[in-house]
Parts: structure tokens; C-alpha cells; sequence
């Protein structure tokens, strides 16, 4: 077996893991787990704390970056767990508008599952528009993620009713998917903002492709398109040979570059250093955060040497200092 097949059977490994409920649960129930897991963690997100993680994204934007944060979480299950997260997005607006280095405020974003779909589409609809017209009194932008296959027919439904309600909301695209060059039509339609991914999750390869060219050329095809509509987009990848052609062709040079904090800092600081595009660090905060750690290190399975070295030799978060 060669080092591509071992990379492939990690990074499903990896997504196998992050998607198992009972092993997330035990995350949250297990204290002792968090604090051991934490340190590699605090590579990737930016604060488990609300208010830490609003000054470093002033520090971010201080330097020239614009930003964007989520509270951890998805497919929340309960009524308790879906007002929780709901009541947070409401308080963060606030403490946003009165912050002193957030001038341009940050782009939130969150799940669907984290605000009721799993529970009814009535309940998501509900607390997204309050997220959506609290947001909107204070001039902030709400990108809605995309999450595993079983749920893109809901999201892009709740999110097209309302697309016509609220022209602060977008919505995230998989270039993985194989209906998402189907789909672009009617979201390009609302002249909401996209954000193009390639896409996280472990899918069947009868509706997905694997990374590789054939995801790469589907990518670049739907940024185009994406490019020639008149909404506002980004296109959010760590892949620096995707994000050169993609500079090179300047297939997207109305839109702006999204990156996730704490991977790969160097790349987006010399694409915002050379302005040809606007730059914007993606952050998460929460401590809710056993999947998007999985996650960040199935995108390069090499980095689990990083996690195990932040486990066995803990340091401070450096945020904005490698940026």
C-alpha cells in the first residue's frame, strides 16, 4: 500500500470518527478528554471563549484581514441545545456592534442542524430569521454552512425562502456534490452571497467525487460560473495549488479568498499581501469543537504529527501572530 492509499484511509478514518454521535457525545460528557485533546485543538480554533475570540478577530482585522466566526456545533437534538446555540448568536451581534476594533464586523455563519432542523424545519426557519433581522439592524452578514448530503435538499430550501426576506444571508456550496452544478442556477438567481467549498464530508462515490483533478476542474467550472453572476462570493479552500490557478486565471477576482484560522496562515497572508483579492480568516470558537479538530486533520492526515505534538508539548495560542 502506498503513502496516497494510507493518506485516503486516514482522512476516512478521521471523518468516520468526527461523524460518530456516540464518540461526540462522550467528547462533551468527558471533561478529562477535552482538557487532553485541547491543546491540538487551539491550532485550528480560535477561543473557546466568546469574548477572547472578539478581540483576536479585531487583531485580525487590524492587520488588514477580513473575518468571519461560527459558534461549534451541529445537529443539535434537542429543544435546550438549539436555544442555546440560537441565544448565542443573538448575544454575539450585540457585543459585535459594540466592539471598538470591529469596525467591519465579521461574517457569521452557522448550521442549520444547530438551530432546529434535525427537530422541524418550522423550528430552523424561526430562529434563523431572528439570527438573520438581529444581524441585519447591525450590518452583518450570515453565511450558512452546508453540512452531509442527507440535508442539502433542506438547507437549500430554507435558505431560498429566505433569500427573499433577508439580502444579508448566503449559502455554501460542495463542489463534491454532484448536483451542485444543478443547483447554482437558482442560488445565483437570489444574487445572495456564495461561499464555493469542495466540501468536508465522507460521501458515496455515486453522489460525490473524491478530491483530486476531476474535483479541482468541477471547482474551477462552478467559480466561473459563480464569478459571471452578480452576488457577492467567496471561494474557500487551503489548497495552494487550487488557490494559484485560481489567481493565475482570475476567475475570481470580484470575489474574495476564505480560509479556515490555523491552517495554513502563510498562504492567505501572501494573497492578501498581494491584493489581488480581499482575504478572510474563518474562525470557530466554542468548545464544542471535537469535530472541527477531525476535521482539520483529515484534510491532511500528515497532521495528526502536529496534533500529537501539541498534545505532548501544550502551548499558548498564538492567533493573528502568524498572520
Amino acid at each position: 500500500m502506498n503513502t496516497t492509499d494510507n493518506s485516503l484511509l486516514a482522512t476516512l478514518a478521521l471523518k468516520k470518527l468526527a461523524a460518530n454521535k456516540t464518540y461526540r457525545d462522550l467528547f462533551l460528557q468527558s471533561e478529562t478528554l477535552r482538557d487532553f485533546l485541547r491543546p491540538a485543538a487551539l491550532r485550528y480554533i480560535i477561543s473557546e471563549d466568546r469574548l477572547e475570540m472578539l478581540d483576536k478577530l479585531g487583531a485580525l482585522l487590524e492587520k488588514g484581514y477580513r473575518t468571519g466566526v461560527e459558534f461549534v456545533g451541529e445537529e443539535a437534538t434537542t429543544l435546550a441545545e438549539v436555544t442555546t446555540a440560537t441565544d448565542e448568536y443573538l448575544k454575539l451581534i450585540d457585543l459585535i456592534a459594540q466592539h471598538p476594533k470591529l469596525e467591519e464586523p465579521p461574517q457569521l455563519g452557522f448550521d442549520l442542524s444547530n438551530v432546529g432542523t434535525i427537530i422541524s424545519r418550522e423550528l430552523a426557519i424561526e430562529n434563523c430569521s431572528k439570527i438573520l433581522t438581529h444581524a441585519a439592524d447591525k450590518d452583518i452578514g450570515v453565511i450558512i454552512s452546508m453540512e452531509r448530503s442527507q440535508w442539502t435538499d433542506s438547507i437549500l430550501d430554507i435558505f431560498l425562502q429566505l433569500s427573499g426576506r433577508f439580502p444579508n444571508v448566503g449559502i455554501t456550496l460542495q463542489a463534491q456534490l454532484n448536483r451542485t452544478p444543478d443547483d447554482l442556477g437558482a442560488v445565483l438567481e437570489t444574487g445572495c452571497k456564495v461561499r464555493l467549498v469542495k466540501g468536508v464530508y465522507a460521501e458515496p462515490a455515486a453522489i460525490a467525487l473524491p478530491r483530486g483533478n476531476a474535483l479541482n476542474e468541477r471547482y474551477l467550472g462552478l467559480l466561473d460560473r459563480i464569478n459571471g453572476g452578480r452576488g457577492p462570493f467567496a471561494f474557500a479552500t487551503q489548497d495552494p495549488q487550487l488557490v494559484e490557478e485560481i489567481l493565475t486565471s482570475r476567475i475570481a477576482d470580484r470575489g474574495e479568498l476564505e480560509m479556515l484560522h490555523g491552517v495554513r496562515p502563510e498562504l492567505i497572508q501572501k494573497v492578501k499581501n498581494q491584493g489581488q483579492v480581499k482575504a478572510r480568516v474563518s474562525a470557530v470558537y466554542g468548545i464544542n469543537w471535537y469535530l472541527h479538530l477531525l476535521h482539520r486533520v483529515a484534510e491532511f492526515p500528515q497532521n495528526i504529527f502536529l496534533a500529537l505534538d501539541d498534545v505532548a508539548s501544550p502551548r499558548a495560542s498564538e492567533t493573528a501572530t502568524h498572520y
